[in-house]
């Protein structure tokens, strides 16, 4: 395949089957289009537009990146798989299913987008992405991304010495508190209804970590809009201007209903993800899985590095079928009459 950049800078998607379609356009699917895509493959990203970090003003903990913008990463990123031949197409997927196999027997899948256009591909990657589901408490969605946290590797030196409150969600929580205490001095254990025990109790005092144990009510901000503190069932008001909360983390499932993925919960009732093995491989064969809809806790260079992993595994498995079909061809051309 010619690696030519205006075939590939449109929404219309191709007539031809391609080599892989990417479900998901963030770090994880960009990454494995990326390296498809040098692999002279084709390659086709269905991006939704809606990445996990949209509300975050940097991405940190990823060197040389250290810092940036999520846009501008997203945005260097299609630029970098469209300059290999690659495609970036915004749409929501409604379904993916398996289709009739080839005649030499090769895999194909069908993904039909929520505008009734489809795609016909050999091979599946998904990179969905997880959903972040926060605490029912009024006035905390409004500030996730920014005065509400979720990772102290992410936010943690942007939020260090400030008045910070864990909002407990689950015994993960537990060690949630002691992480984001290696950055402030301050910071205060809001119960929510989860239960201390003793040995937590004691490790909380060591580090002067504060338990309060009454229900928090709402989120309160001050005059000028930014996160004041926590208001409690009993009226009473905390001080806080950062709340760290671990979110209940579920993998983006829509539109992939139809390759029946398996899905395993984790523990404690924290997430949900699809289940995969080595490079990305799931279960359903001639799909692949990468980044936070199958490792709930990546950051965005792990990411990164389980798509380009996942992508190199499909490159080498569509060779060794390219050879196969090749090799077939030409015995039967060989063949005696």
């Amino acid at each position: 395949m010619s690696a030519q950049t205006s075939r590939y800078e449109s929404d219309t998607l191709p007539a031809e089957s391609v080599d892989v379609v990417v479900i998901g356009g963030s770090a994880a699917g960009l990454n494995g289009a990326l390296t498809l895509a040098r692999s002279r493959r084709s390659v086709v990203v269905i991006d939704n537009g809606t990445p996990r970090n949209a509300p975050a003003a940097a991405m940190h903990g990823f060197i040389v990146l250290d810092g940036t913008p999520p846009p501008e990463i997203l945005k260097r990123g299609r630029q970098q798989v469209r300059q290999y031949g690659g495609q970036i197409v915004f749409g929501e997927v409604a379904a993916t299913e398996p289709a009739a196999p080839t005649a030499d027997g090769d895999l194909r899948f069908t993904v039909t987008l929520a505008d009734g256009r489809t795609l016909s591909a050999r091979r599946v990657l998904v990179a969905t992405g997880l959903r972040d589901v926060l605490p029912e408490v009024p006035g905390l969605a409004e500030h996730w991304g920014r005065s509400v946290v979720h990772c102290p590797y992410c936010h943690g030196w942007e939020v260090r010495d400030k008045p910070i409150g864990i909002l407990a969600t689950s015994p993960a929580s537990l060690h949630h508190a002691l992480l984001f205490r290696q950055l402030t001095d301050d910071l205060v254990y809001f119960t929510s209804g989860t239960v201390l025990d003793e040995d937590a109790r004691a490790r909380f005092a060591a580090r002067n970590i504060r338990n309060i144990e009454t229900e928090v009510q709402e989120v309160v901000n001050d005059e000028g809009g930014a996160l004041a503190g926590l208001r409690l069932v009993d009226g009473t008001f905390v001080e806080r201007r950062v709340i760290a909360v671990a979110t209940q983390m579920q993998a983006r499932t829509e539109g992939l209903d139809g390759l029946k993925l398996p899905m395993e919960d984790l523990p404690d009732n924290t997430g949900r993800r699809f289940a995969s093995a080595m490079a990305g491989t799931t279960d359903v064969p001639g799909v692949w899985v990468a980044g936070n809809a199958t490792d709930l806790t990546a950051q965005v260079g792990a990411s990164a590095a389980a798509g380009a992993l996942a992508g190199s595994h499909i490159n080498a498995l569509l060779a060794t079928a390219d050879t196969d079909a090749a090799l077939a061809a030409a015995q039967a051309e060989n063949a005696p009459a």
